[in-house]
């Protein structure tokens, strides 16, 4: 213990002083994390942008369905089924018809996207004395910081016009990727004394070429890779008004305050465990999984291990079994259906097909097990998590990379939620918090105490 802790009570005392008793939330009917009895959330707003289906409440009943996810209306299976060679890119579109509210004509694809590759450069001497310098562990933290420092170089930064909120979202939309993989090879120069590599974007080419050319020390791609990242840019550019980065976006739109504050505070709430960064304990669970099982084709060893997982004595003994389960997905998510549909193209035929199988398996196994080991059954599926880390990991993207990748998928996203709160919440989100002290409390002077 340290001097400040021994002079400072509050560290002996975190716990009692910030508890509050259970009772009390049942009594006023506090819905902790703005769900409902049943888990389905609370109405906080209406939106135009996306809806997220996973269930249908008929007479007070809530009903598993088959997962949907539209954005703008527009289902994400068609959106996203078209193979063939010549429809290499989807990321550009879904960003447009984020922000533009309808999906673009060819003519009006190519401006956007002639704007967003015109946008990629960054103010002079930005990468040197602010990306480089004091450049903290996280990317997400450097993602964070940049934004805000980027406020700096824009004379209209307070502007709330929607000329210039639409460019400014353009702008971030087209940097964020950029300055993502500069963050990672300033972290990875400062915090492993590894080389630093700093490849020019290209003009032309798109997000996930960009990228991908950007991060490959010998910028060498397939075409196959790049259409696979394109999708998982679109798999996360959008998820509803409610996810907690969203959310953040809402609230702190509706205090009035920037652009850059508010997509900054996003990150902070995306970086986090229980959102953005869960794909890091889901990453971690199957490579205890594969390390521990050691048929990874028989189904009896790996329901085995996942069972020690639900006793709490495997992994990180929370009894979770991580890429399994969504707060609205119940029967599926189309964002794991998809990727699992385009992870088994990539491993098919690789040395990556066996770990494939598994990820299939655990997917497959996971209800079962819970069923029999905790004897309640759960409306459960995949969720993105399951298969985001394995695909990621096929292309060879490294981990540190997995939650701002996250992030320069949805900015399109909170961009969107940004111009309609702006436009259509008119008043600043404040709930209501019930306080526990009943009465006034008697004060005495600090001789008395």
């Amino acid at each position: 213990m340290n001097a400040e802790e021994r002079n400072f009570a509050l560290y002996e005392n975190f716990q009692k002083v910030n508890a509050i008793a259970p009772e009390f939330f049942e009594q006023y009917e506090v819905k902790r994390g703005l769900r409902n009895p049943d888990g389905t959330g609370v109405i906080a707003g209406i939106t135009n942008i996306a809806n997220v289906h996973g269930y249908v409440v008929s007479d007070g009943v809530k009903t598993p369905d088959e997962g949907q996810l539209r954005y703008r209306g527009y289902d994400l299976y068609d959106l996203l089924e078209d193979d063939s060679p010549e429809r290499r890119f989807s990321f550009e579109e879904v960003c447009y018809l984020l922000l533009m509210g309808e999906l673009p004509t060819k003519d009006q694809l190519d401006r956007f996207v002639s704007v967003l590759d015109s946008e990629r450069e960054l103010p002079d001497g930005f990468t040197a004395s602010l990306i480089m310098r004091n450049t903290p562990p996280d990317i997400m933290n450097i993602l964070a910081r940049s934004i805000l420092l980027l406020y700096a170089f824009d004379e209209d930064a307070e502007d709330r016009s929607a000329h210039h909120e639409i460019h400014t979202a353009i702008s971030l939309i087209s940097r964020v990727p950029r300055i993502m993989v500069l963050a990672y090879y300033a972290q990875r120069a400062k915090y492993y004394n590894e080389s630093m590599i700093m490849h020019r974007f290209i003009p032309g080419q798109s997000t996930a070429e960009t990228i991908l050319s950007m991060l490959r020390p010998d910028r060498q791609f397939t075409a196959d890779e790049a259409r696979m990242l394109d999708v998982m840019l679109c798999l996360h550019a959008e998820h509803g008004g409610g996810n907690n980065s969203t959310f953040t976006t809402r609230v702190v739109t509706s205090a009035d305050t920037d652009a850059y504050s508010t997509y900054a505070a996003a990150i902070g709430s995306l970086k986090g465990h229980k959102h953005g960064g869960a794909n890091h304990q889901v990453l971690a669970m199957q490579k205890e999984i594969k390390a521990n099982v050691q048929d990874w084709s028989d189904e009896g060893q790996v329901a085995d291990y996942l069972a020690k997982i639900v006793n709490k004595e495997a992994y990180d003994r929370t009894g979770l079994v991580y890429g399994m389960g969504h707060a609205v997905y119940t029967v599926s998510d189309p964002r794991a259906v998809i990727c699992k549909k385009f992870a088994e193209r990539l491993a098919v035929g690789t040395e990556y097909e066996a770990e494939f199988e598994l990820l299939k398996s655990v997917e497959r196994l996971a209800p079962e097990v819970i069923l029999k080991e905790k004897g309640t059954k759960k409306d459960m599926c995949a969720n993105v998590d399951m298969y985001s880390g394995f695909v990621y990991s096929m292309m060879g993207i490294p981990e540190d990379l997995f939650t701002p990748l996250f992030a320069c998928a949805r900015m399109s996203g909170w961009a969107a939620h940004r111009f309609e709160e702006i436009v259509s919440g008119k008043r600043i989100i404040r709930p209501a918090y019930k306080t526990t002290h009943s009465g006034k409390r008697p004060y005495e002077s600090i001789e008395k105490r």
